[in-house]
């Protein structure tokens, strides 16, 4: 196990649709267990009705990322949920302080995929505009968190879901960082949403792959129980210097 003072820093990239916000009941309970965690905001989530086009992309999300892992000092184990996993892919590639990739129900490309891509559809004539939350061919926002809409906690999370860009659906991939950085994948059992569809797909380009409990956002619903994997997952990262990893 590492120690303290070699922990790790988490860096939580949220995915589309969604905002830092999102980690806030995880990062509740790793500060609890000693872990440091920071998020980073991605542009493309809009929260900004008045932006004109260009509207961010994918690109802009990758820098916002980047910009996030060149102010942590130390090693940096960094988490992207869902659509993050396309940008954390691009800013994490020449990163020299990115310890492990961690993608949770995520995208995990190859240079050369955007998003909408790994699914088979086309890329449109026009990038400009933003996909809804509220998107039935999408499963959304059905999928998110526990699944049930009912439920007053998920309804609240799903009411803060932010429309995001077409051109982040699209863009793609020109540098990946997975293939030469350690990483793992985190599959969870109860995802409904349309990422799980190509889950298995992803994981099998990974490392190793864990499963869990919850749905598409196994930290929300599952924030405990996440955290003691994300800690399995870092303490099994080899301190710099040792002999015996």
């Amino acid at each position: 196990m590492n120690a303290a003072n070699t922990r790790p820093t988490f860096l939580l990239v949220h995915g589309g649709h969604h905002g830092p916000w999102s980690w806030e009941k995880l990062q509740i309970v790793l500060t609890a267990e000693g872990w440091t965690s920071e998020t980073v905001s991605l542009p493309s989530a809009v929260r900004d009705e008045h932006l004109t086009e260009p509207l961010p992309g994918m690109y802009d999300d990758a820098g916002a990322v980047r910009e996030a892992l060149d102010h942590i000092a130390g090693p940096v184990v960094v988490v992207a949920h869902s659509y993050a996993g396309i940008p954390v892919t691009q800013a994490s590639a020449g990163s020299s302080n990115v310890a492990h990739l961690v993608y949770v129900a995520s995208y995990l490309p190859e240079v050369g995929e955007g998003m909408l891509q790994i699914h088979g559809v086309p890329v449109p004539e026009s990038l400009a505009g933003v996909r809804p939350p509220e998107n039935p061919d999408f499963n959304q926002p059905a999928s998110f968190y526990d699944g049930d809409g009912t439920n007053p906690e998920t309804a609240a999370a799903i009411s803060r879901l932010v429309p995001q860009t077409v051109r982040a659906d699209f863009e793609t991939v020109t540098r990946a960082g997975w293939p030469t950085i350690p990483n793992s994948y985190i599959i969870p059992d109860q995802d409904v949403s349309v990422v799980a569809t190509v889950e298995e797909q992803m994981a099998a380009r990974a490392d190793v792959v864990y499963h869990c409990e919850g749905h598409h956002a196994p930290f929300y619903s599952h924030p405990k129980e996440f955290a003691a994997l994300l800690a399995r997952i870092a303490d099994s990262i080899p301190v710099k210097g040792d002999s015996h990893e």
